[in-house]
């Protein structure tokens, strides 16, 4: 397998450089030189296949000869080792819940594959593997349990301070181990920035072996194809076709993966990208022009994202069509108080629970399918996250009947371990090299 970067198409690497080296020099993301539509036998008897075997068919066809298929399929057994359900609510409403990995949120089917895929490549007696990962919520706590006593890694957590929600930041504080967490006096694009910057910095990459566990990740992105791809199997089964997915949208990994799962030949009918308040992506379908702005603070925070790395990943799948991106993806953006609405609404109708994203994606496909013909598709809306990340931010009514898992319910006894620091370059540089 090789791959390209988006500033770049005469920069290319192996699968194994493009994991380690996460990003490259040119601040380009790295992206596959081929995507080729998968065998249609497969595609058209998904039903047939459970996650684990279409999650290493689909991996096996993209990264090629960069992994023996053996090996492959010991790490896919390893990492994708809990189910993610497709939940019928209504007559073509369907969510697809993403939250039961061990850090209840859909990064964990990134974070573990990832983590397993490095472990491989990493050789005995080899420089530590520095793994910087900047978090609006979720991420940091899947990147954590994924990399949790991995021989030969260090993970370092950089976190908006006062911006995740509690159980979010225990996830990401009470670790130990070869896990630290530093929480940044700024916004998640803050904490973003500084991880960027750290990859092209001279000083640091002659003293440290960086890596990214951030979705510009290419280790990251693949495996999230997974689950549309199994979503689809699951509608298969029950005689439908068509489908529509209404993603919540932040960094735009999540609905980059999707579209990748179509550009492999996933008979997807239309994507929804569903923001909060941090609505670039939104306004550039709108308008056509593409105005990064900084992110502002909303209850659905793991959205919080003025910046979406991945939208150049997704631009650049279009890159010879650049038409057919606006025909494939329509994007809503809500408030606040749309989102507690549409929380409250969804209780109501179905006595279903979910995160604000979750509320967001709903509102989103059902807004979307107004103006439809009925009957038309399956609208499947991701829920990326346990409900019981966000009792704060939830209606107390609502968030007093949510069952607590058991792995939050033990995070209260840990000892939380952080560090603060600002958003500037040069305190960060200092605290990696003061903390080698």
């Amino acid at each position: 397998m090789k791959l390209y970067s988006t500033n770049n198409l005469n920069h290319q690497v192996s699968f194994k450089e493009a994991v380690f080296s996460s990003m490259p020099q040119d601040r380009g993301l790295y992206m596959p030189m081929v995507i080729e539509r998968l065998d249609e036998d497969f595609l058209t008897n998904l039903g047939a296949y459970t996650l684990p075997e279409i999650a290493f068919y689909v991996a096996k066809h993209l990264l090629g000869d960069a992994l023996p298929e053996n090996d492959l399929q010991v790490i896919i057994k390893d990492a994708i080792n809990f189910d993610a359900p497709l939940v019928e609510l209504e007559e073509n409403v369907y969510v697809l819940e993403l939250f039961h990995g061990p850090s209840l949120a859909f990064k964990d089917f990134g974070a573990r594959f990832m983590s397993r895929v490095m472990a491989y490549f990493l050789g005995e007696n080899e420089k530590t593997l520095d793994v910087l990962v900047a978090t609006s919520g979720d991420t940091g706590g899947a990147v954590a349990l994924g990399f949790l006593g991995v021989p030969g890694t260090r993970v370092t957590i950089l976190y908006p301070k006062g911006k995740v929600s509690g159980i979010q930041e225990l996830q990401l504080t009470t670790n130990g181990q070869n896990v630290r967490a530093v929480e940044v006096e700024g916004t998640f694009d803050d904490c973003q920035a500084l991880v960027k910057q750290a990859f092209v910095d001279g000083v640091l990459n002659q003293e440290f072996r960086l890596t990214s566990a951030n979705s510009i990740n290419i280790a990251r992105l693949i495996p999230q194809t997974f689950y549309y791809f199994n979503a689809y199997a699951q509608l298969l089964r029950s005689g439908k076709t068509n489908v529509i997915f209404s993603v919540p949208s932040g960094n735009f990994g999540n609905i980059g993966a999707g579209i990748l799962a179509w550009k492999l030949g996933l008979p997807v009918n239309h994507f929804i990208a569903a923001t909060n308040a941090n609505d670039t992506v939104p306004e550039f379908l709108r308008s056509g022009v593409y105005q990064p702005k900084p992110s502002v603070q909303t209850i659905s925070n793991a959205m919080d994202v003025g910046d979406p790395s991945n939208w150049v990943r997704i631009r650049d799948m279009f890159k010879t069509e650049p038409a057919e991106l606006g025909k494939l993806i329509t994007a809503f953006s809500y408030t606040d108080e749309e989102t507690l609405d549409a929380v409250q609404k969804i209780h109501l109708s179905y006595n279903y629970i979910v995160c604000p994203h979750t509320a967001i994606a709903w509102q989103a496909l059902k807004d979307w399918q107004q103006d439809q013909p009925t009957g038309k598709s399956a609208g499947v809306f991701l829920s990326t996250a346990h409900p019981c990340k966000f009792p704060d931010v939830l209606p107390e009514p609502i968030a007093a009947e949510i069952v607590i898992p058991v792995q939050v319910k033990d995070l209260g006894s840990k000892q939380k371990q952080v560090t603060t620091l600002g958003k500037d370059f040069e305190g960060f540089k200092k605290y990696l090299l003061d903390n080698k």
